[in-house]
């Protein structure tokens, strides 16, 4: 018998808290990588929506590594096929992640209000107490200061290398 564990993603952020590997895609759409972008000068400015209250669930990155070793522990155990969603089960909104960055780096910035972009819903938070229990998965970055840490310790890394 084939079984599967499908692990759904909410919103990846941080890097490796040992600054190995972080995201380092050109143009990034992501809130943090661009806010943190922005910190260290890189963008010239930050758009949000008027009232910054959209809210989504950010999961560390190193956190949602362990998921995936708990999902394949899990299935050689003998774990049956499930889905499950990876986050913390609590939101942060636009305005919560760009006051923690620029507390993170020490710096403020520019923020300028912008239209709300087409069937972007106002809340994503994750129903996530079937990872904990299906795989014993405990996260240990459930924390948006230390992801924001983490992501612009990250950032600042790649700066250097880039200049």
């Amino acid at each position: 018998m084939n079984c599967h564990v499908i692990l759904r993603y909410f919103n990846v952020a941080g890097a490796d808290p040992l600054g190995r590997t972080g995201q380092s895609t050109r143009a990034a759409t992501h809130l943090i990588k661009v806010a943190v972008e922005t910190a260290l000068g890189r963008r010239p400015k930050i758009d949000v929506l008027p009232d910054g209250t959209c809210i989504r669930d950010y999961i560390h990155v190193s956190d949602l590594v362990a998921a995936h070793s708990d999902a394949l522990a899990y299935l050689r155990h003998g774990g049956a096929s499930v889905t499950l969603n990876c986050g913390y089960g609590r939101g942060f909104s636009v305005l919560d992640v760009i006051n923690t960055v620029k507390r993170v780096a020490g710096v403020d910035f520019k923020v300028e209000l912008a239209p709300r972009r087409p069937g972007d819903p106002t809340q994503i938070v994750a129903a996530c107490d079937r990872v904990r229990s299906t795989l014993g998965w405990q996260p240990r970055f459930d924390d948006l200061q230390t992801i924001a840490a983490h992501a612009f310790s990250w950032e600042r890394k790649l700066s250097k290398h880039a200049g």
